[in-house]
């Protein structure tokens, strides 16, 4: 830890927004990230992983049955905001700035957070998605996938301490 506080680059609480211009010529396409070393079981064994899709017309979020459950949420449709009520106060801002930023333009994006219980305990929750913004013909549209580790934390405790 002492060796942490004397880097700036080894800090902990540092928190994952990340967004990236996409190319629409050059899209995510099913099988292009594959690598030898793909193992859907040993994911399963670590985290829930689960796909969502958002409509920009609507605005409308359409999740799983495991991200409804773990958003503390009663239907599987939602809006922006109901969907991170449930995630770090400090952390909705950035989020919400980066789903604005992914909405007007073309982009790869991910975040973390956690998110509270109903008992208390926190979830951590990782978002990895990209969207296509509205151009021509296209009302626009978000596609990710929700991943959530397969462990919770006690009330009142962190991840890292933010700095």
């Amino acid at each position: 830890m002492k060796r942490a506080q004397g880097n700036p680059r080894l800090k902990l609480g540092n928190i994952l927004f990340k967004i990236a211009k996409a190319s629409l010529a050059v899209p995510f396409a099913p099988g292009s990230l594959e690598f030898s070393g793909h193992d859907p079981d040993l994911m399963a064994q670590f985290c829930v992983s689960e796909g969502w899709t958002g409509d920009l017309a609507s605005g409308l979020i359409k999740l799983g049955q495991w991200s409804t459950m773990l958003h503390g949420l009663s239907t599987s449709e939602c809006g922006l905001l109901s969907l991170m009520n449930c995630y770090d106060a400090p952390d909705r801002t950035r989020i919400l700035d980066l789903f604005e930023q992914a909405a007007a333009a073309s982009s790869s994006f991910c975040y973390s957070t956690t998110a509270l219980g109903s008992s208390g305990h926190r979830q951590p929750i990782f978002c990895v998605g990209e969207s296509i913004s509205t151009e021509g013909n296209h009302a626009g549209s978000m596609v990710g996938v929700f991943l959530f580790p397969r462990f919770k934390m006690e009330p009142g405790s962190q991840l890292a301490n933010r700095q």
